[in-house]
């Protein structure tokens, strides 16, 4: 109990952490708009820098793929190099999001050295365009499925100039870090940025050509738009060194859960605690300095769970963004004695923490898609892309199901305000009204004249953007001009979801660009080929659209009988990998090669494993080491009371003393049992039936010793058990 109440007293002692709010020459405060994005250093700023000529190229390079010149690129270099140095940065790095699922960086210095004359050392800052356009870190221990053997150990980082450059600021320097790709010797993808740009590419080719057709011919290109809300929990840190499954495996293992928990949702949106406001506003300043526009925090439904949500954006610079908010939470709670958890599930009882992804669709002009319209053509599109985009979900929901896998998610999705593992869609009573009358053929009448599209055989209402409530339990929700897909995980890189949902997306517009080609071809009224072609496609995936309770055991029964398929765990939703048919929109629209594919599955059938193989490791030690010698000393204490009292010549019941007794017994019994699973799982030399083992049997086997290590919990003296309790670890402030 001593190192419990060490780690209760620094808990409560500690004291918001002060900030230094940047300021102008004079020691006036800054607004944000004044240093938001001074970190950073993209498009807008080089264009400021550069010779005419060489902007022109860099933009070429950007938007045709056109290559720069040795000279062009020196110049775009070097003034990157005078404007980190100027910022007093002294390294660089390219930064990139390998198949980790975290980013990786390998630091170099900007100098150069150089002989002189008399035989001395000098050195100078130098930075060239084949520094800054490419790199070559060892990629022999990056994961890459079996693309390359271990001993081939050449990639490549390739600049990603369509996301700014920016520095990182530490304790003692700065560094220039370089948004890239990751690619291999023979030009494989090993990272996930690079089918998240694939994506766009081929998501923009084909959303492009089916707009052409329904009349936007100014329309040259669409890209899909990203705002993830990141969820995460805050606990002190003192509480998290006591904990060696926090430690090690970033979720509780083990744990009773507390008389109080979110019972009385007094936590939601409830007054944010000093310590963690001053920890969300210096967040806050380092994202603004590094241009990412945080716009919401507040405290979630779970006690000591929060969120901060963005302002969208263009999907690969929200992916970036949002892969630097989960790396900067943990860094900077560290400054607050606090440790950010970014688990999916790290307590149980309570809410898990998810990042609902809000997608929608853009044009170049800045249109956005998924906006119901205030004229009869733009609802007609509205209404054809939105149909486009429910056909991508209903052919693909496999596959993006695969995009949310994780060990973390499968303790989270079905169960406190996760949306379940059914990928399924929710529109509204409104929207799904106005879908089933186009569907019947029949007329819909609308208070508004001008919100009228007269089409001789229906007539259209312009949607409110608002007139739909939110289902909280649906993973792909509607919400007024845009999808909110709830189902990722907190943990999760954003764009391994983002480039499926792109794909399934530009997949769905080829095909009924192929569709509407046809009926074009039949008819004179282009207005009603596209009605005919909306109409079609409502009836063909109705069977996706929910509009209830996904957390009901009836929907599970009519999801089953609409065969939408329901994969619980992600040794289940890996299995789809096999399925080609299921993945060959995914090398069609040429985001991921077969070999790609490959790869990826077997990654994270490697990840799962890895990860259930170490929190079963981890539960028999902290079972042999924590709560047998907890639950002993109970029994050799209360056995020492009884016989006190029996030697007293009194009576006493032994009831207590049989009832831990018994546990202890029980504890003994699923410890060996979950040992025996363990090493059967770890025996099996077959990945899939290893992976298929620790999700059916290991698993199992470790919430029964959990179960009752919990119940232990509630039996043994506070001062015997060494682990810092829910109780403590949630609620002290």
């Amino acid at each position: 109990m001593s190192a419990r109440r060490d780690a209760i007293i620094a808990s409560i002692s500690r004291q918001p952490r002060k900030i230094l709010r940047p300021t102008d020459l004079d020691g006036k405060p800054l607004v944000v708009s004044q240093y938001f994005g001074s970190l950073t250093f993209g498009l807008d700023q080089m264009k400021s820098k550069l010779s005419k000529d060489s902007y022109q190229a860099l933009l070429a390079m950007v938007n045709r793929g056109t290559r720069l010149t040795k000279e062009v690129s020196d110049e775009i270099a070097n003034v990157v190099k005078d404007w980190a140095i100027s910022q007093g940065a002294g390294h660089f790095c390219h930064w990139f999001q390998p198949m980790t699922g975290l980013t990786a960086e390998k630091h170099d210095s900007f100098i150069q050295t150089r002989t002189s004359e008399t035989g001395q050392t000098q050195s100078l800052e130098r930075f060239t365009g084949s520094a800054l356009i490419q790199s070559e870190p060892d990629a022999s221990s990056f994961p890459s499925g079996g693309m390359r053997s271990t001993f081939e150990a050449r990639g490549y980082t390739a600049w990603d100039p369509t996301s700014p450059l920016f520095i990182i600021e530490s304790t003692n320097g700065k560094t220039l870090c370089i948004p890239s790709a990751f690619l291999s010797y023979h030009g494989h993808a090993l990272d996930t940025k690079t089918p998240l740009v694939r994506s766009t590419e081929a998501l923009s080719k084909q959303a492009t050509k089916f707009l052409k057709l329904l009349g936007d011919v100014d329309i040259t290109s669409v890209f899909s738009t990203l705002g993830a809300e990141q969820e995460y929990f805050l606990i002190d840190r003192a509480q998290f060194s006591l904990r060696p499954d926090l430690l090690m495996t970033g979720r509780t293992l083990l744990g009773r859960g507390s008389t109080r928990g979110q019972q009385f949702e007094d936590h939601y949106f409830g007054s944010i605690p000093s310590r963690v406001l001053a920890f969300m506003q210096e967040i806050e300043q380092e994202l603004y300095k590094l241009g990412v526009p945080i716009k919401t925090r507040h405290n979630e439904v779970a006690p000591a769970q929060f969120e901060l949500a963005p302002v969208f954006e263009e999907s690969n610079l929200s992916c970036d963004h949002n892969s630097l908010v989960m790396d900067i939470l943990c860094r900077v709670a560290l400054r607050h004695d606090l440790v950010c958890l970014l688990h999916e599930k790290p307590f149980a009882g309570i809410n898990g923490s998810g990042k609902h992804n809000n997608w929608s669709l853009s044009t170049q002009k800045g249109e956005n898609l998924l906006e119901p319209g205030k004229t009869p053509h733009q609802n007609l599109r509205f209404l054809a892309v939105l149909v486009a985009v429910i056909k991508a979900v209903h052919d693909h929901a496999d596959v993006l199901r695969i995009g949310i896998a994780s060990p973390g998610n499968d303790h989270r999705l079905g169960a406190n305000e996760a949306p379940p593992a059914i990928i399924s869609t929710f529109l509204g009573e409104s929207l799904s009204g106005i879908l089933n009358k186009i569907e019947a053929g029949a007329l819909i009448e609308s208070p508004s004249e001008e919100a009228i599209l007269s089409l001789g055989v229906s007539r259209l209402p312009v949607v409110a953007r608002d007139n739909t409530d939110r289902n909280r339990t649906s993973p792909f929700a509607f919400t007024g001009n845009k999808f909110e897909f709830r189902a990722v995980g907190s943990s999760a890189n954003c764009a391994v979801p983002i480039s499926i949902l792109n794909a399934a997306a530009a997949d769905s517009f080829s095909l009924l660009t192929e569709r509407l080609e046809k009926k074009l071809a039949q008819t004179k009224s282009r207005d009603e080929a596209v009605l005919s072609l909306i109409r079609e496609v409502i009836k063909e995936t109705k069977n996706v659209r929910f509009e209830g309770n996904n957390y009901s055991a009836e929907w599970k029964a009519e999801a089953a009988k609409r065969g939408l398929p329901n994969h619980m765990t992600t040794p289940e939703a890996l299995a789809v990998f096999h399925d080609k048919k299921a993945t060959e929109f995914l090398v069609k629209q040429q985001v991921l090669s077969a070999d790609e594919i490959n790869a990826r599955h077997n990654i994270m059938v490697e990840r799962y494993i890895k990860q259930i193989e170490m929190e079963a490791a981890t539960l028999l030690e902290l079972v042999q080491t924590h709560v047998y010698p907890a639950v002993e000393g109970q029994i050799s204490k209360t056995a020492q009371m009884v016989g006190y009292v029996k030697e007293a010549g009194k009576s006493i019941s032994t009831d207590r003393l049989q009832d831990i007794n018994a546990l202890y017994e029980k504890l003994l019994k699923a410890g060996a049992s979950l040992q025996t699973e363990y090493t059967k799982a770890l025996d099996s030399k077959d990945e899939h039936q290893k992976s298929t083992l620790l999700s059916e049997k290991v698993l199992p086997a470790m919430n029964k010793v959990r179960d009752l290590a919990d119940e232990a919990e509630g039996l043994v003296a506070d001062e015997l058990w060494p682990l810092p309790k829910y109780r403590e670890i949630l609620f002290l402030k």
